[in-house]
């Protein structure tokens, strides 16, 4: 429910009520209690005993329930004290200023949306591929140096960045990151943060994509019931918008009955007509994505995508919180150590490279995400009611998300050492059948690491998939720690079919809403940039335009999708480093962006919040381009590999490595070209943003070069409570607004919409 804009300020009658809480409320609510204090003292104790577990007393094994205890301790901590100062100390949001959900109101794309279903839409949006994906990678290296990284990284650098960018697009009218970019930066540095930017995105959606792809290969089940979520999706939005407008609680409940009913029915297909006809091959797979990311980007956001996110965040939030509770009763022995010999020597069969830099851009998502900031300045800015729910939905989406990657860690963690090498190194390597698979797991000559055949099948015929061996991507190893932990507390070995794709269809599902708002974003910021030679563009409500946006956009991420699915070296192992090296190069160029923001806003020692995550995470993406271009080892350097395989080929070679033919090996010279020129383009386009941007903050501090590009400010008619749960007076208040409405059921947003159109 919405209510008239400003632009129709002379109708509203009088006797409105409040559109914000008063100062002097807000003061109260801020108080501390003795309660409150107790509270944050057991939950500060909570934290240091996990921290002391996993950090200081660990043993030759440790025990699961210590990573809940540190991870969400940590969150409230970091959420309650640090988020709140940046809010109170940087952003100072203000709830009479309308948002651009209000003032822009079209019924399409900018819409006030009930902050719980934003904050599900901006969670299943951001939290794709990454946290799922980057955590299992890792795991190879130990599970101390990714715990560390994804706890603390999210508090101090991923959760600053997701909150701050969406800040600063909502007082620019959604704008894009590209486009602010531009505004802040100048021509140049503007034209490279637009280059960057969509050519970041490209590579970030078609990975996203891949792991979807490599999850659902092969598997009736999973294509079936992830299938399925589509019409529920599209159910529960004209549901809500037409049958029972509101009914938030009503819809859910729906939405998770036949969430249920997919995942189940997926067993009862098995050995029909249907499955055999569901058992589809990658390149398939790919192109019904690319169709189906092309189709929910053009849709209108409360046709699919909204109660999309929305029923997948019951599913994402409910998964993640039922496997936290399920580690905490099984309680999971991890035999893993705390950092292996992979750290230090990165020759690890996963993926190559060392702790750094690439632990920090493998585990991306989950700790700090470029990709995040396109969603916040993307869709995320154009639905928000209020400037107060900011904190929630941007910082606090961002900490969901990073307990997501830790537990998606943890189950990583829970797999046996042997299965897990067997499942995530490539085909090429473990030579795709059992025996060949087990001999290669037993010549890795780590210590408490091996496996046989009878362990492969046994488990490949437990989660009811034919073969485990070599299913990269994270998503199937997450699938098979997840039943490992779940059949533990719920139906024994006889489930673990039901929990394997359960959680296969929880993966894809998560990728999936990332897949299509990621799709949707880019086609703003293609739009964005192409309205500065054809300013209709810029008109997100022409329909040829976006249109014809979305249609560029997904011609490039699914092209380079189809490279990664046909690529002998295994796409998610070669593509996933650049992967993780342009999503932080993104994020190095959003915290820029911030940074010459609130230089400009008149900060300076409180610019050290974002200073220092941006430092570090330009040295680690430069560093990891370095590497990933010049280093001559052709399992790190793109370009090292090119020239081994183009080598080859001119010496009349017809196999090499895990090409087994003379086209495979073309491939590889193709594809390694295509990867070293985009790392080449990102880091190159980074850089000049990066350094345009400390120029532009150097002057901001001397008090040179001060403008404001902010939209102006428009006085509210809307309110709507700040947090996910609403205070007394935030209740009290909505009350009145309902006895309102129901005076006057004109001056509904929507309502006030239609008539002029």
């Amino acid at each position: 429910m919405g209510t008239v804009p400003p632009h129709q300020q002379s109708d509203i009658p009088e006797g409105m009520p409040a559109v914000s809480l008063s100062a002097e409320e807000r003061s109260r609510q801020q108080q501390w209690t003795p309660l409150r204090v107790v509270v944050w003292i057991l939950i500060s104790a909570i934290a240091g005993l996990g921290w002391w577990m996993l950090a200081v007393r660990r043993g030759e094994t440790v025990n699961g329930i210590w990573f809940v205890f540190a991870a969400v301790g940590s969150y409230f901590i970091g959420y309650r004290f640090y988020a709140t100062y940046i809010q109170d100390k940087l952003v100072h949001p203000d709830d009479d200023r309308a948002t651009p959900a209000e003032y822009d109101y079209n019924g399409r794309d900018f819409v006030p949306t009930d902050r719980r279903i934003l904050y599900g839409h901006h969670f299943a949006a951001i939290a794709g591929a990454g946290p799922l994906v980057g955590p299992v990678l890792s795991a190879q290296m130990g599970y101390l140096p990714s715990t560390i990284w994804i706890i603390v990284g999210v508090i101090l650098a991923g959760a600053v960045q997701d909150y701050l960018v969406l800040v600063i697009s909502m007082r620019r009218g959604g704008r894009s990151l590209g486009q602010m970019a531009k505004d802040e930066l100048g021509r140049f540095g503007g034209i490279a943060a637009l280059v960057a930017t969509l050519t970041i995105m490209l590579i970030i959606v078609a990975i996203l994509a891949m792991v979807v792809v490599n999850s659902l290969a092969a598997s009736s089940w999973g294509v079936w019931s992830v299938g399925l979520t589509i019409p529920i999706a599209l159910l529960m939005g004209f549901y809500l918008r037409y049958l029972r407008p509101g009914k938030v609680l009503e819809v859910s409940l729906i939405g998770i009955v036949l969430l249920v009913l997919a995942i189940a029915s997926g067993a009862w297909i098995e050995n029909t007509a249907i499955s055999s006809a569901l058992h589809l091959s990658k390149p398939f797979l790919a192109w019904a994505i690319i169709l189906y990311g092309f189709i929910a980007a053009v849709l209108p956001v409360w046709m699919l995508l909204a109660p999309r996110d929305y029923l997948s965040t019951f599913m994402k939030v409910g998964v993640i919180a039922m496997l936290a509770v399920s580690i905490v009763i099984v309680r999971p022995v991890i035999t893993v150590p705390a950092m292996t010999v992979y750290a230090h020597t990165g020759t690890g069969p996963v993926f190559s490279g060392k702790l750094f830099p690439f632990l920090f851009v493998t585990i991306a998502c989950g700790a700090l995400s470029g990709f995040h900031a396109t969603i916040s300045s993307g869709t995320t800015p154009k639905l928000i009611e209020k400037e107060s729910q900011a904190r929630l939905i941007g910082y606090g989406g961002m900490l969901m998300e990073s307990f997501v990657a830790i537990m998606a860690l943890v189950a990583a963690l829970s797999v046996d050492r042997g299965i897990y090498f067997a499942m995530n190194s490539p085909a090429g390597a473990t030579g795709n059948t059992v025996q060949s698979a087990v001999a290669y797991v037993n010549s890795l000559g780590l210590s408490g690491v091996h496996t046989d055949a009878n362990a492969l099948t046994t488990t490949a015929k437990l989660v009811g998939e034919t073969s485990i061996i070599s299913r990269t991507g994270g998503a199937p190893t997450l699938a098979v720690g997840l039943a490992t932990i779940m059949h533990q507390l719920f139906g024994g070995q006889a489930m673990m079919s039901f929990w394997y794709h359960f959680a296969i269809m929880f993966e894809a599902l998560f990728i999936l809403t990332s897949v299509d708002a990621g799709t949707r974003v880019a086609r703003f910021m293609l739009s964005d940039a192409l309205g500065n030679f054809w300013p209709r563009l810029t008109d997100h409500s022409w329909k040829v335009g976006s249109w014809l946006t979305t249609a560029i956009m997904v011609a490039g991420w699914g092209s380079i999708l189809l490279m990664g699915v046909n690529d002998p070296l295994g796409g998610i192992n070669t593509l996933f480093p650049l992967f993780g090296i342009a999503n932080q190069l993104l994020a190095a160029v959003a915290l820029s962006i911030c940074l010459v923001v609130f230089a400009r806003a008149g900060h300076k020692w409180r610019l050290l919040i974002i200073f220092v995550p941006m430092l570090f995470t330009a040295v680690i993406t430069v560093y990891g381009s370095w590497l990933k271009i010049f280093s001559p080892d052709p399992k790190i350097g793109y370009w090292a590999n090119h020239m081994t395989y183009k080598r080859a080929i001119a010496a009349g070679k017809t196999s090499l490595g895990q090409a087994k033919d003379i086209d495979e090996m073309h491939t590889v010279v193709g594809n390694t070209a295509i990867q070293g020129t985009m790392s080449i383009i990102f880091v190159v386009c980074a850089l000049i943003v990066m350094i345009a941007a400390c120029t532009r903050t150097v002057q901001a501090l001397r008090g040179h070069n001060i403008i404001n590009t902010e939209d102006p400010a428009k006085p509210s008619h809307l309110f709507a409570p700040s947090g996910l749960i609403a205070s007394k007076a935030e209740k009290d208040l909505q009350a009145e607004w309902d006895e309102f409405y129901e005076t006057h059921p004109e001056l509904d947003l929507e309502h006030v919409h239609q008539e002029r159109a």
